[in-house]
């Protein structure tokens, strides 16, 4: 999945360069993707995803990775998140 954030689904999206002439030409605005490790406590491992940097103050804003994926809509989620998501899911309830 390129150019589309892991945890958010947020992707690129399309709107116009306007010169100083008011011509218009179509552009893209691509979101800021970074790579990052995430930290499941609930698990004990890091995750490698590539998501974007609201993304990733949101995750800090709701208390970390678990507590963002328990809140998080599955048909946002990439399908590697939506596995991360069930596998915590299972270990906070076995434990």
């Amino acid at each position: 999945m390129a150019r589309r954030c892991e945890l958010t689904g947020k992707g690129p999206m399309s709107g116009n360069n306007v010169s100083h002439a008011k011509n218009r030409t179509r552009r893209r605005f691509l979101p800021n993707l970074n790579d990052v490790s995430l930290m499941s406590e609930a698990l004990g491992r890091t995750f490698k995803l590539k998501i974007s940097a609201a993304a990733l103050r949101s995750v800090d804003h709701r208390g970390g990775f678990d507590a963002f994926l328990a809140k998080a809509k599955d048909e946002e989620l990439s399908a590697s998140a939506l596995k991360i998501k069930k596998d915590i899911a299972k270990a906070q309830a076995a434990a």
